[in-house]
């Protein structure tokens, strides 16, 4: 009887990529929409909306690169420093850090012996992956990528943003309000349960969860825009 081959899919590879499109693709629809409807709100005309957003979603798309990029980068000079602090204790205390290793080992369950030889035969294939992986917690899948990071934001950022501005472009303006409030939260849920199922998570758990965190931020703008509408 022949065995099956087997086979697992693991999603932590994603992880990075994933945070920052999910991040961006929120912001633009909720920051865009908000900001929409803040200004539709206040009687604003229907031009001056169009541009509203448009200026949102080119100055959202900038801000989130360049913040994503900062901060992800801080985290790459964080890991870059801490393996680079490893590579020199490798290099003046080998023995130091072969004790360090199966000590880690030792502590998740391993027998002493079979410890001491694991870490042995892992520094021999390659010391410093071993020590960055079970020491520091630093994993080629999980490493900080600034560049990508940032991209990714932009780029979604951008795509979130221009749902609620198509809205506005094909929406009667009797109907603008109710129909960028109503679409940015089809937006959000789809989203949500989009982001949850490429994660392997609850689709409807990540829908409700960014619906119900992004619909008081758009009302609470319109409101105010209606209060400077009003005031005005």
């Amino acid at each position: 009887m022949r065995s099956r081959k087997h086979a697992e899919r693991h999603v932590t590879a994603r992880i990075s990529w994933l945070r920052a499109a999910v991040l961006g693709a929120n912001d633009g629809i909720v920051s865009t929409a908000s900001l929409i409807l803040g200004v539709a709100a206040a009687h604003a005309s229907h031009a001056s909306i169009l541009v509203t957003g448009t200026a949102g979603l080119v100055a959202g798309a900038m801000s989130m690169a360049a913040g994503e990029y900062v901060s992800v980068h801080s985290q790459a000079d964080t890991e870059n420093a801490e393996l680079a602090k490893e590579r020199h204790e490798l290099h003046t205390d080998s023995d130091g850090e072969h004790k360090e290793l199966a000590a880690i080992y030792v502590s998740r369950g391993l027998d002493p012996a079979l410890a001491t030889q694991v870490a042995a035969q892992l520094m021999a294939h390659d010391a410093l992956e071993a020590h960055a992986r079970d020491e520091l917690g630093i994993t080629e899948a999980l490493r900080a990528r600034p560049l990508q990071a940032a991209l990714a934001s932009a780029l979604s950022f951008s795509v979130g943003a221009a749902l609620p501005i198509l809205v506005v472009a094909i929406s009667p303006p009797a109907v603008l309000i109710p129909g960028v409030f109503l679409g940015a939260l089809v937006f959000l849920v789809l989203l949500g349960a989009t982001a949850a199922r490429v994660g392997g998570a609850s689709m409807l758990t990540g829908a409700l969860r960014i619906g119900f965190w992004s619909a008081p931020a758009m009302a609470v703008t319109a409101g105010v825009g209606t209060l400077i509408g009003n005031a005005g």
